[in-house]
C-alpha cells in the first residue's frame, strides 16, 4: 500500500518501509517513549490530561531535552523540534525519506503522524498511530473536521479491546478498523487477521500501527461493512466499533454511518450471524434508538440473526438533548458561529423527532454462533461499574448459558456447584436485630453483580466446594430449618439456575 492523503490532511508515511518502521520502533523503545515512560515522565495528572486532548501539563513537563522529552513533545505534542535534536533519538533521515517526519522551517522537523505508546494486556509496547490532533477526542473536540480523519486510541476502543474473548482462533475480522487498535489486539491470538474500513487512509494508518507495533501484518481490505468479505468467508472472531453515531447525516467518517437512525448497527448485528464459524463470536459497540411505544430490549432482539446465541449490554442512556449536544462538541461545533451551532441543534432534534426517538442507549453487543435449538438471548442494562478486562466473563456467560440450556431442575440437583471466586456474602439489617432482614451476595470481579437471596439460598451457596450435589445440600439445610425436604427441592432449582446464570455459582465438573 503506498501513500494515502485524504483532501488537506496531512501526507501519511510510506507503509511499504517495513524497515524503517523496525528502526523508529527501536528507537521509541530505547528512549523509553512507552506507556510507564510516559507515566514516569510527565505524572499521573499530565498523563490524564493528554487522554483529554489537554497538552498544557504535557508541554510544562517536557522542557528539558532528553530524548524522551523530545519525543513526547514531537510525537504527541505535535511541536517542531530542531533537527538536531530529533538526530540523537531517531533515525531521521529515513524518518524523513519515508515520510515520519517532514522538514518545518530551515532547520526543524515535524511528525506527520500521532503516535501514542498504548500498553498490552500482557505488558506489550505497542504504539497506534493516528492523524495529527486526534489521538483521542474528547470535550474540546478532535481537532480536525476533515471527512476522513482517522483517530486514534479512545473509551470506545478500550472499551471493546477489554470485553473481546481472547481465545486462540485460527481467524479475526476486525470491521470498521480505524486506526488498527482491535487488530493489533486481535493479531494477538488469530492466526490470520482481515481489517477492512470504508476510508482508505484508516486502512493505510492501521498498516503503519502493526508494523510500529511490532505486529504481523493484517489482510487490508477497503469497503463498507462486510462488502469487502466474500460469501464463502466466515471467522472465529468478528469484532467491529462501528461508526454508530445516529446523526442527521454522514458528515464525519469515522462516527456517522450514513444510514437513517441506528439501521447501520442492525444491519451490522444482523448480517454478522453468516459470517461466523460454529462457536465464533462476533462483538460490537453499538448505539440504539429508544422510540416511543416501543420497548428497547424488543427492539433489540429482533436484531439478532438467527442461529446466534446473544448477550446485550445497555450502559447509559442519554436523552436526545444530551446525546445532540455530545456529539456537536465532538466535532468542535460548538466553536461555530451561534446561529450555526443552533440550526445544527435544531437538526439533530428534527432528525429525532421525525422517528419518534425519545433517547439513545449505548452499549455492548455479543453474539455466538450456536447450533442449539433455541438460541439464548439476554438483554439487559447494567449502568453499574465493572471491572474490565470483561473477556473471560464474557465466554463464562455462554459457557453458563450451554450448561443451563442442557440441565433440567434434575439435573441441576444432581449437579455439584463451587461459590465463584472473589464472591462475598452481606447481611442489611438494622444494627442490633438479631436476624438480617436479607442477605446479598456480591461479586468484586467482573460484571460485579449484587443479588438478594433467601436464608436458604445463602446458606446453599455458603456450602457450594463442589464435594456435594446440590440435593444433598438441599436435604441438609431442610433437616436444620425443619422444612420438608421435597418441597425445599421443589421450589429451589429456580433459585439455583439463577445464580449460575449470573455467575455466582460454577458447575464444578
Amino acid at each position: 500500500m503506498g501513500d494515502v492523503s485524504h483532501t488537506s490532511l496531512s501526507p501519511l508515511p510510506s507503509s511499504d518501509r517495513a524497515d524503517v518502521a523496525a528502526r523508529l520502533r527501536d528507537a521509541l523503545l530505547g528512549a523509553s517513549f512507552t506507556a510507564d515512560g510516559l507515566l514516569d515522565l510527565l505524572g499521573a495528572p499530565a498523563y490524564a490530561a493528554l487522554a483529554r486532548s489537554e497538552t498544557v501539563p504535557a508541554l510544562r513537563a517536557t522542557r528539558g531535552d532528553t530524548p524522551l522529552e523530545t519525543l513526547v513533545r514531537l510525537f504527541l505534542l505535535q511541536q517542531p523540534v530542531p533537527h538536531a535534536r530529533v538526530a540523537d533519538v531517531l533515525p531521521v533521515q529515513d524518518c524523513l525519506e519515508s515520510g515520519w517526519l517532514t522538514r518545518a522551517g530551515a532547520d526543524e522537523v515535524a511528525a506527520t503522524v500521532d503516535i501514542r505508546p498504548y500498553g498490552g494486556p500482557g505488558g506489550e509496547d505497542w504504539f497506534i498511530v493516528s492523524d495529527l490532533g486526534c489521538a483521542v477526542g474528547g470535550a474540546g473536540g478532535i481537532g480536525s473536521r476533515e471527512e476522513g480523519v482517522v483517530l486514534g486510541v479512545g473509551g470506545a476502543s478500550t472499551t471493546l479491546a477489554g470485553i473481546t474473548v481472547r481465545t486462540p482462533v485460527s481467524s479475526a475480522l476486525d470491521l470498521g478498523t480505524g486506526s488498527g487498535i482491535q487488530a493489533l489486539h486481535a493479531a494477538q491470538h488469530a492466526t490470520r487477521v482481515t481489517a477492512t474500513d470504508l476510508n482508505p487512509r484508516a486502512l493505510h494508518i492501521t498498516a503503519l500501527t502493526l508494523a510500529l507495533s511490532g505486529a504481523p501484518a493484517a489482510d487490508l481490505r477497503e469497503g463498507s461493512l462486510f462488502e469487502p468479505i466474500a460469501d464463502d468467508e466466515t471467522y472465529d472472531l468478528i469484532v467491529s466499533n462501528p461508526p454508530f453515531v445516529i446523526s442527521p447525516g454522514a458528515r464525519l467518517t469515522y462516527r456517522d454511518g450514513g444510514m437513517g437512525g441506528d439501521d447501520l448497527c442492525r444491519t451490522l448485528v444482523q448480517q454478522a450471524g453468516d459470517r461466523l464459524r460454529d462457536g465464533g463470536y462476533a462483538q460490537f459497540l453499538a448505539n440504539w434508538q429508544h422510540v416511543e411505544g416501543e420497548e428497547w430490549q424488543d427492539r433489540l432482539r429482533s436484531w439478532v440473526p438467527r442461529g446466534c446465541d446473544a448477550w446485550i449490554v445497555q450502559r447509559e442512556v442519554q436523552d436526545v438533548t444530551q446525546y445532540a449536544e455530545l456529539w456537536l462538541r465532538d466535532a468542535g461545533d460548538h466553536r461555530d458561529d451561534p446561529a450555526e451551532y443552533q440550526a445544527r441543534y435544531d437538526a439533530w432534534l428534527d432528525e429525532f423527532e421525525g422517528r419518534k426517538v425519545k433517547a439513545v442507549g449505548f452499549g455492548w453487543i455479543t453474539l455466538r454462533r450456536t447450533a442449539a435449538a433455541e438460541p439464548s438471548i439476554t438483554v439487559e442494562e447494567w449502568p453499574h461499574s465493572i471491572e474490565q478486562p470483561l473477556g473471560e466473563t464474557v465466554r463464562a456467560h455462554f459457557d453458563r448459558v450451554d450448561y443451563l440450556r442442557a440441565s433440567d431442575d434434575a439435573a441441576l440437583l444432581d449437579g455439584h456447584f463451587r461459590l465463584v471466586a472473589e464472591v462475598v456474602q452481606e447481611q442489611v439489617g438494622l444494627p442490633g436485630a438479631e436476624d438480617p432482614e436479607h442477605v446479598v451476595l456480591r461479586q468484586h470481579r467482573g460484571m460485579r453483580r449484587a443479588t438478594k437471596v433467601d436464608t436458604v439460598g445463602a446458606g446453599f451457596a455458603g456450602v457450594c466446594d463442589g464435594t456435594l450435589s446440590a440435593g444433598r445440600i438441599l436435604d441438609a439445610i431442610a433437616q436444620l430449618v425443619g422444612e420438608d425436604p421435597v418441597l425445599l427441592r421443589d421450589r429451589t432449582p429456580a433459585q439455583i439456575r439463577l445464580l449460575v446464570e449470573q455467575g455466582f455459582l460454577e458447575p464444578a465438573e
